[in-house]
């Protein structure tokens, strides 16, 4: 179902729509995010080009994301737009579909525990998660991630911020995003190969300074070494990233030796 918490959609809000009846003037939809409330799309807001035949852009029961024109609450009805909704919007939107689904199936199960329906559990901690977090999903991520501490300022009940936190630890996977280049060491003399696996020692203990992260450095036969940063956060990725390349670079330079690194 997925839900809204306002009742009705804003102007140029992003919504998912799916349509109902398409005719040759426009195709008709609801909006299941705002309780199945009607829309329309005019034909010219099909699509930004001439359109021969409607079907070929949109038909019954269809999934499509829409940008919202117009509300008009008294004759409950929403003009909606298909032309004006970019690739990224589209994209964005989607996204945060399938995130507030996910949402939604563990409060079905929270509603199931305790012998409620789903409306309460969105009123009883639901929006209050989302009030803290900004979205219920990233709430829950966090609770997955850390533990029941994370909603310390959700104004809900201890069992439910419990029984909410255990389940997403127990259902909801920390997506991951990996980063990876390959670093070219070259230092002359004797004491070569000692300044490498020096710098590269340093460069794996600034690494491991971060808990939920890993890094990774191993040769691809020399001068050539990979190094892999894998981490819950892309922003954190790229700072362990910074800091250990800017660590490996410092010891290498600092005894006369090169290198070069290929973001991969």
């Amino acid at each position: 179902m997925v839900l809204k918490r306002a009742e009705w959609p804003h102007q140029d809000e992003f919504a998912i729509a799916v349509a109902t009846k398409v005719a040759n003037y426009g195709a008709y939809v609801v909006l299941p995010e705002f309780g199945e409330k009607e829309g329309f799309i005019h034909i010219s807001e099909v699509s930004s080009t001439w359109v021969r035949n409607i079907r070929n852009h949109i038909h019954e029961n269809q999934r499509v994301v829409i940008k919202v024109l117009k509300v008009d609450t008294e004759k409950r009805h929403i003009d909606c737009s298909l032309r004006r909704v970019s690739a990224e919007a589209k994209r964005t939107k989607n996204n945060e579909w399938k995130r507030a689904q996910k949402a939604e199936k563990l409060l079905e199960l929270i509603a199931k525990e305790n012998s409620m329906t789903l409306d309460q559990v969105y009123e009883k901690i639901g929006w209050p998660i989302e009030d803290v977090f900004g979205e219920i999903y990233k709430g829950l991520e966090r609770a997955s991630d850390g533990d029941v501490e994370v909603f310390e300022e959700v104004v809900a009940t201890k069992k439910l911020r419990k029984q909410v936190a255990d389940l997403a630890k127990q259902r909801i996977e920390i997506p991951s995003v990996e980063i990876d280049g390959e670093m070219t060491i070259t230092v002359l003399g004797s004491e070569g190969i000692e300044v490498i696996k020096k710098a590269l020692s340093k460069g794996l203990l600034e690494g491991k300074k971060h808990e939920k992260s890993t890094t990774e450095i191993y040769t691809l036969g020399s001068p050539r070494y990979k190094l892999r940063i894998v981490s819950p956060d892309y922003q954190e990725a790229e700072e362990i990233l910074t800091d250990v390349l800017g660590l490996i670079t410092k010891t290498i330079e600092s005894d006369s030796g090169n290198i070069s690194f290929i973001r991969k």
